[in-house]
């Protein structure tokens, strides 16, 4: 007997909405000066996956009568960009799942993800593209005893980039023929990093109770302010602090999640008269890669 897991959908369609709502009325914190965005721009990278048995004989048999066209898909997300009443990225992912099982009743369940393209505000009428960290939001819908749900959502910011000077240290880990690498008791860390998270009520995570809301500005301050002030034994060490801090700040997340990654540059050349003036190099090609995920008991 042959079992299936079936997903298809359109990948990397890509939304300039212009004058969505603002977001207004997040709580503050005392490590983001974050209080709201204008979202004159409000731009994301959008994939939808249709999940679920009911094309399968598209697959075995090439019966396409079920088949909603990928391209149908891509104009959906347009329509559906210019109706869109929200003012957070969780928000438009959670609408857009939803009204694609409320269009298409054989739809069975989809999983939406959206990065957001951010732009900086120079004006009212300028914005300057940024290459820099941006938001993320997962949503799973499926329906629910005849209504269409989400069912599941996350949340994050992706691509941070840090650089530490000092404060940070690695030694007394395990030591044998393969290990080349000394004890660092006050070193240079540079990270690359995502974080993702999770809300104990699924109705926070849409943003429409903005008080509740933790935006991925306000994210990224407070793991910057952690990274700042905390001297670290590893980046395990740094990860955990990250997450123990931003649960007790935020009691609404149920879960926080780390994928960090060690870009430490290689020393290329040392300062005879001061050690501290350093010259560094990127590294080699390969990197540390550190997980952790953290949830409320």
């Amino acid at each position: 007997m042959t079992t299936y897991d079936i997903r298809y959908g359109k990948a990397e369609v890509t939304v300039y909405r212009t004058h969505a709502m603002p977001l207004r009325g997040v709580t503050r914190i005392p490590e983001s000066s974050f209080e709201g965005r204008d979202n004159h721009i409000f731009a994301a990278r959008v994939d939808v996956e249709i999940l679920g048995t009911g094309f399968l004989a598209a697959y075995t048999e090439g019966d396409n009568r079920n088949v909603v066209a990928t391209d149908t898909m891509k104009n959906f997300v347009y329509a559906s960009a210019l109706d869109f009443t929200g003012a957070t990225l969780e928000a438009f992912a959670g609408g857009l799942a939803r009204r694609f099982l409320e269009t298409w009743p054989h739809l069975e369940s989809l999983r939406v993800r959206c990065e957001e393209l951010p732009f900086l505000r120079g004006s009212d009428v300028l914005h300057e593209r940024s290459r820099g960290d941006f938001a993320v939001a997962e949503v799973t819908a499926a329906r629910a005893g005849g209504a269409c749900e989400v069912t599941g959502a996350r949340s994050g910011r992706h691509s941070m980039q840090l650089i530490k000077l000092s404060g940070s240290s690695f030694a007394e880990f395990v030591r044998d023929d393969y290990t080349t690498l000394p004890d660092m008791v006050d070193r240079p860390l540079y990270i690359h990093f995502d974080a993702d998270w999770r809300y104990a009520d699924l109705a926070d995570s849409a943003g429409e109770r903005a008080e509740r809301y933790v935006a991925p500005e306000q994210m990224r301050d407070l793991l910057a302010r952690v990274f700042d002030d905390f001297n670290s034994r590893s980046i395990q060490h740094l990860v955990h602090e990250m997450g123990r801090r931003a649960l007790e700040r935020f009691p609404q997340l149920a879960e926080i999640s780390f994928d960090a990654q060690n870009r430490l540059w290689d020393t290329a050349l040392t300062s005879e008269a001061d050690p501290k003036v350093k010259v560094y190099t990127d590294p080699r090609g390969t990197y540390g890669r550190i997980g952790l995920v953290m949830r409320r008991d």
